[in-house]
C-alpha cells in the first residue's frame, strides 16, 4: 500500500491556516528571484515548537509550491516507486489527492526524478519529472493532460538527471533541456548524435508545443548541460526568456523562440566540464548569472541585439562563488552563497560592491538556494541547519534551527505567512 496510505499527517496544532498573503507559484517564487513580500514569518522554530503539521513525504529535491489552500510538490513514492504528483492541504498537512506519474529511476549525485519543482497559476498545477513525464492537473487532481517529452525529442543526455523545472509566463510553459551532444554518454541509446539543447514552448492549457527553439554552442562534452531554469524578463520592454550555460548567457522571444542576444562568458574559455546549475535572476535593469564551478557571478545589462560585447557587462564578482546554489535577489542586495565553504556573500545588486562576506560555521554543504523574506534571510544545509539571517548591510544570525534530517536540498518556500520545508523524509509547515 502507498506511504501515504499509511501515514496520516502528524498535525502538531489543530489550528486553521488562514489562506492570506501572497502565494509561492514556482520554484523561486513570486519575483522568480528567491524573494516575497510575506510578512509575519517566524524567526526561531524547533521540529516541535512553532510547527503547525508536518507530513511524511518520499526522496526528492523538488521545492514545495504553494497557491492559496494547496500546497503542490513532485515526490518518490516509497512503496511503489513512482513519481507523483502530490497535492497537500495547506491549513491541515492532509494529503488531498496523488497521482503517479512514472517510474522513478536512479541518478548519479544521489537525484531522484522527482527534482524539478511543480508550477501553477491556482487553477491548474504542472509537474514535469526527470523522466521527461510532464502533466496538468486542476486543483481536484483530474488530470488535463500528458506527454512524454522523452519520447517526442528522445532521452534526456544529462550526467546528474534532468532537473530543470518549468517556467510559467503569461500562460505558457518554457521547458529548457541543455543535454550532452553525444546520447549515449550516460546510458546506452540507439540514437544518431548530435543530440541538441533546445527551448521548448507549450501551450498550459492543452499541452501542445507552440515552438521548439534549438540552442547552438561551442562549448563540448559536459559543458552543454544545465539544471536551471528558464527566468522571464521585461526590463528591454520586451518579453524576453533569459538562459545561462553552455558558455553563454542568452536572451529568446519569448513569442516566437527567437535568440535576440547572447553573450560570451568572458574571458572565454572551452572547458569540457562546465556545466550549469544556478538559474540566471531577472532584476531591475539587469539580469546576473552564475558561471561553473565557483568561477564568477555575473551582471550584465538587459535588451541586447545579436551577439553583444563585455560593454554588455556592468560588473563581476569572483570570489567565494556558488556552484549549485542560485543566487538571491532581495530588498536591493544579492546574495550570494559558496556552496562548499558555505561562505555567503551580500553584494550591492546595482554596483556589484561587496557589503559583507561571512562563513557559516557549523552548517555543512549547501544545496538549497536561500530564500528572502519579511526582512530575514533563511539558508538551509543539507545536513538540515537553518540559518536566520538578517536581510541588511550588516551580518546578523537572528536564530539557529536543527530540522534533524538530512539530506534537505530542497529550497524553503514562504507563503501565506508560514514557511515550507522539505527534508530528507517530511514535509514541515511553519509558523503562526
Amino acid at each position: 500500500m502507498s506511504l501515504y496510505r499509511l501515514l496520516l499527517p502528524c498535525v502538531l496544532l489543530a489550528a486553521c491556516v488562514p489562506c492570506v498573503g501572497q502565494n509561492w507559484p514556482q520554484w523561486r517564487g513570486p519575483f522568480l528571484n528567491g524573494s516575497t513580500t510575506e510578512t509575519g514569518l517566524p524567526t526561531e522554530w524547533s521540529t516541535t515548537q512553532g510547527v503547525l503539521w508536518v507530513t511524511p513525504i518520499g526522496p526528492g529535491s523538488s521545492t514545495p509550491v504553494v497557491f492559496g489552500d494547496k500546497v503542490f510538490i513532485s515526490d518518490v513514492d516509497r512503496a511503489t516507486n513512482d513519481v507523483v504528483a502530490l497535492c497537500i492541504d495547506a491549513s491541515s498537512g492532509k494529503v488531498l489527492w496523488l497521482s503517479a506519474v512514472d517510474k522513478n529511476r536512479d541518478a548519479d549525485g544521489g537525484n531522484t526524478m522527482a527534482t524539478p519543482s511543480a508550477v501553477t497559476d491556482g487553477k491548474t498545477a504542472w509537474f514535469c519529472f526527470g523522466t521527461g513525464a510532464l502533466a496538468a492537473f486542476d486543483r481536484d487532481g483530474k488530470t488535463l493532460w500528458r506527454r512524454e517529452l522523452e519520447k517526442d525529442y528522445g532521452a534526456f543526455s544529462v550526467k546528474y538527471g534532468y532537473s530543470s523545472s518549468p517556467l510559467l509566463y503569461r500562460g505558457r510553459l518554457y521547458i529548457v533541456v541543455m543535454q550532452n551532444p553525444d546520447p549515449s554518454r550516460y546510458h546506452p541509446s540507439d540514437a544518431k548524435g548530435p543530440a541538441s539543447s533546445f527551448l521548448l514552448c507549450l501551450d498550459g492549457a492543452t499541452g501542445k508545443t507552440l515552438w521548439k527553439q534549438v540552442r547552438p554552442t561551442e562549448a563540448t562534452d559536459e559543458s552543454t548541460e544545465g539544471y536551471l531554469t528558464p527566468v522571464p524578463y521585461e526590463g528591454s520592454g520586451r518579453h524576453e526568456i533569459i538562459l545561462a550555460g553552455a558558455e553563454c548567457l542568452t536572451g529568446n522571444d519569448a513569442d516566437t523562440g527567437a535568440e535576440l542576444w547572447r553573450w560570451w562568458y568572458s574571458p572565454r574559455s572551452l572547458r569540457p566540464a562546465q556545466r550549469l546549475i544556478p538559474s540566471a535572476i531577472p532584476g531591475d535593469g539587469l539580469v546576473y548569472a552564475v558561471r561553473p564551478r565557483n568561477r564568477s557571478v555575473f551582471a550584465v545589462k538587459g535588451g541586447g541585439k545579436g551577439v553583444v560585447g563585455d560593454d554588455f557587462l556592468a560588473w563581476t564578482f569572483e570570489r567565494q562563488v556558488p556552484d549549485a546554489l542560485t543566487p538571491l535577489l532581495y530588498q536591493g542586495r544579492l546574495y550570494v552563497m559558496q556552496d562548499m565553504r558555505h561562505y555567503l556573500s551580500c553584494l550591492d545588486a546595482k554596483t556589484g560592491k561587496v557589503l559583507w562576506q561571512q562563513s557559516l560555521e557549523g552548517t555543512g554543504e549547501f544545496y538549497a538556494s536561500p530564500l528572502g523574506a519579511d526582512g530575514k534571510v533563511y539558508c538551509m544545509s543539507d545536513s538540515g541547519h537553518v540559518l536566520v539571517l538578517a536581510a541588511g548591510d550588516q551580518f546578523q544570525v537572528l536564530s539557529r534551527i536543527d530540522m534533524g534530517e538530512t539530506p534537505c536540498r530542497s529550497s524553503i518556500s514562504a507563503a501565506n505567512g508560514h514557511l515550507f520545508i522539505r527534508t530528507g523524509r517530511n514535509l514541515y509547515c511553519v509558523g503562526k
